[in-house]
């Protein structure tokens, strides 16, 4: 996996696995609602050269909530939703992403692992391929449990319009 990283276009709403020169898989994603932006509570996705801090939630069951990074317990259903309209819905895995350019995405307000932007899944009948997060990369549940398993802790991420 050393040669392996992430590239998200902000533009095309994708997630793309590279391995050296080529394309290993691409996946429907669904970042800021608010486009980009590198700032604490902004709600905006951040760019630029980033890296896999923490991977959470392996082997947790598919639509596994998860709250402050922690299991709930729950599995996400249409009436667990309806129960709890406002929450922003974390699933099955997370995958958290520290900045790597002091200044841009690292340190500060501008801090995206202290912002806490993760790569994780949502609801199956949330949209994907178009911008309705609250900062985060989110992906179809079966897909960032797909992406998990290829990355690993250092694994770069390229964030770009």
């Amino acid at each position: 996996m050393r040669d392996r990283w992430l590239r998200i276009d902000l533009a095309a709403q994708q997630l793309e696995v590279v391995d050296g020169d080529r394309i290993a898989a691409s996946f429907a994603v669904s970042t800021a609602e608010r486009g980009a932006g590198e700032r604490s509570g902004s709600a905006q996705t951040p760019r630029g050269a980033h890296a896999v801090r923490e991977l959470i939630g392996d082997r947790a069951p598919c639509g596994t909530v998860f709250v402050g990074r922690q299991p709930t317990g729950e599995i996400c259903t249409r009436e667990l939703r309806a129960a709890h309209p406002d929450r922003d819905w974390i699933l099955s895995r997370v995958i958290w992403l520290a900045g790597l350019e002091d200044g841009r995405n690292r340190g500060g307000d501008v801090d995206t692992y202290d912002r806490f932007i993760y790569i994780h899944g949502t609801p199956d009948d949330e949209p994907v391929g178009v911008p309705r997060s609250h900062g985060c990369i989110r992906m179809r549940n079966a897909d960032v449990i797909a992406l998990f398993a290829m990355v690993e802790i250092g694994t770069r991420v390229q964030i770009e319009e």
